[in-house]
């Protein structure tokens, strides 16, 4: 079965390479811009009473697929594709939680961009706290991940490989 999307905007950043790009929003402090193509704009309606914003988009500069593939944060073991989230999967789709600092038109200023600049938009949700919060999460091999180990250092795939 082949499933098509259309692409429905453009993430504009700051960041041009995968190296230097913060591997999750949380890491982030860079701001950026979401442009929504003029026909779908109408769909923004109502958008500026939330906090936080879904992205979806697709990783356009993936480089294939690889089922096994060690994170970012923890290069000492491989992971499999769908315990980890990292950008080369069998369906390079990405999903960031952003901050939406403000509405004009049909751009969306944001905080906490973790996306190359150029990246194509495929969808916008809003963050629901009262849907999407969760108690008594489980994090897989990241809850036994220290990120005190880390401390001190940029967490993006360049700064993350440092000594």
């Amino acid at each position: 079965m082949e499933i098509k999307y259309k692409v429905i905007g453009i993430v504009h950043s700051e960041f041009k390479d995968k190296k230097s790009t913060p591997i999750q929003s949380i890491f982030s402090e860079s701001k950026g811009t979401v442009e929504v193509f003029p026909e779908y704009a109408e769909g923004l309606k109502d958008i500026d009473g939330f906090s936080h914003l879904y992205l979806i988009y697709h990783f356009n500069q993936a480089e294939g697929c690889m089922l096994v593939q060690k994170p970012f944060v923890d290069g000492s073991k491989e992971r499999g594709i769908f315990s980890i989230r990292h950008f080369n999967r069998p369906n390079p789709i990405g999903i960031s939680l952003v901050e939406l600092k403000g509405v004009k038109g049909n751009i969306l200023e944001i905080d906490g961009v973790d996306i190359l600049d150029g990246t194509p938009l495929l969808d916008i949700k809003p963050y629901v706290r009262q849907f999407d919060h969760r108690d008594d999460v489980r994090c897989g091999w990241v809850d036994q991940k220290n990120m005190e180990d880390h401390k001190g250092k940029k967490f993006t795939p360049e700064g993350l490989e440092e000594k």
